[in-house]
């Protein structure tokens, strides 16, 4: 989770929204993201999704089995949908997202009982530190 927040920390430093994501099978880094899409023009370009195709990469697999996505904020349903569509065996993540988290904020897409696959979820890592990258960047631009 500490990289994952130093990658926010890159993501904030670039005007982004500062979330990161690192995805990892067994103990080894096979990708990471963070938020780009001002940057990159892509409103798909979400740290999960950005970990996601690069771990893709780097496992040449779409299918993510036994990796673990860690990320600094709850996964929003496109973010959770993708997580759930690449087998990703587990998520971990810090800050709770009240308005757009999809892993029970506001919906749970993770225990959707039409989809195939379980990813088992864990929240609240480093919420602290998280939300507070969050609320900094956010209190800047009010």
């Amino acid at each position: 989770m500490h990289r994952a927040l130093a990658l926010a920390q890159r993501a904030g430093s670039q005007g982004e929204v500062p979330v990161g994501a690192v995805l990892v099978q067994g103990d080894a880094i096979v990708g990471e993201g963070w938020n780009c899409p001002i940057g990159s023009c892509d409103p798909t370009a979400h740290a999960e999704i950005v970990a996601l195709r690069a771990g893709g990469q780097a496992l040449g697999s779409y299918r993510l089995a036994d990796t673990v996505l860690y990320v600094t904020l709850e996964p929003c349903i496109m973010c959770a949908a993708a997580i759930v569509h690449a087998r990703v065996s587990r998520v971990v993540f810090g800050a709770w997202d009240p308005k757009a988290g999809a892993a029970g904020s506001t919906i749970d897409v993770f225990r959707l009982p039409a989809l195939n696959h379980r990813v088992d979820v864990f929240g609240g890592v480093l919420a602290g530190e998280c939300g507070a990258l969050l609320s900094e960047f956010f209190a800047a631009r009010r």
